[in-house]
């Protein structure tokens, strides 16, 4: 079920607000809007919305023996991916970003807010459809742009049908072949990135991939591994 509103302030507060008044919300269904007037992205950046994007939230209901909640920003993420190329198959340089954004080569395209409430988790998911907001700290793309116009609702059936794919393998215990496929679609093992670690500050190393538990892993020059819990990474070059 896929219930559209002209204009909200986020479809992710939203969904938080409907749970904690006692409402539920089933795995399937989806928030969408035609605007957002105070979208929130990770660590407090502002979700800019634009009419023609994509914009809208889902619950997750965490279960006894499901993986960590952490990857269902991957899982979010794959979904994502899986529905832009269906849609778009022509696409070039399409990759996953860890933890939470799909960029076309260096440009941002997609990004992912997870957020929890007790046993649930909030996922939004913005995408940028017809038009990419200027930002000031990186670059970004849209589809329409980029020569593959694709209309919201369109794209709204295509990732309510991958999520419930991803998310149905997750309940199923099958994390560790999500998580290949997340590796097999995000920015290549080796690629050189920095990350701006909450614990030890800038960093630059080479991407190595992500552990069973979804957590990033950063190869430094002096051979060591260093696994990155939270942070910002970004592709350098």
């Amino acid at each position: 079920m896929i219930e559209t509103v002209a204009e909200i302030g986020s479809t992710n507060a939203a969904l938080l607000a409907r749970r904690a008044a006692g409402e539920a919300a089933p795995e399937a269904a989806w928030l969408v809007a035609d605007r957002q007037v105070a979208g929130r992205g990770r660590a407090g950046r502002i979700w800019s919305d634009g009419f023609g994007n994509f914009m809208g939230s889902t619950v997750a209901h965490l279960r006894s023996g499901d993986p960590l909640p952490q990857t269902l920003a991957l899982v979010a993420g794959l979904a994502a991916h899986r529905a832009v190329m269906a849609l778009a198959p022509a696409l070039q340089d399409l990759v996953l970003k860890w933890p939470n954004d799909l960029l076309v080569g260096q440009a941002k395209l997609a990004g992912i807010l997870l957020e929890r409430q007790g046993d649930a988790v909030v996922v939004g998911i913005g995408v940028n459809l017809s038009q990419a907001p200027q930002l000031p700290d990186r670059q970004t793309a849209a589809l329409s742009v980029l020569g593959f116009p694709i209309e919201r609702d369109a794209f709204a059936t295509a990732l309510a049908q991958e999520w419930s794919w991803a998310l149905t393998r997750w309940h199923c215990r099958e994390w560790p072949v999500l998580r290949q496929e997340w590796l097999a679609r995000a920015m290549p093992v080796g690629s050189l990135i920095s990350v701006n670690d909450r614990e030890h500050g800038l960093l630059m190393g080479a991407f190595g991939g992500i552990d069973a538990d979804g957590v990033a892993l950063l190869r430094l020059a002096d051979g060591a591994t260093r696994a990155i819990h939270a942070g910002d990474i970004d592709l350098v070059g």
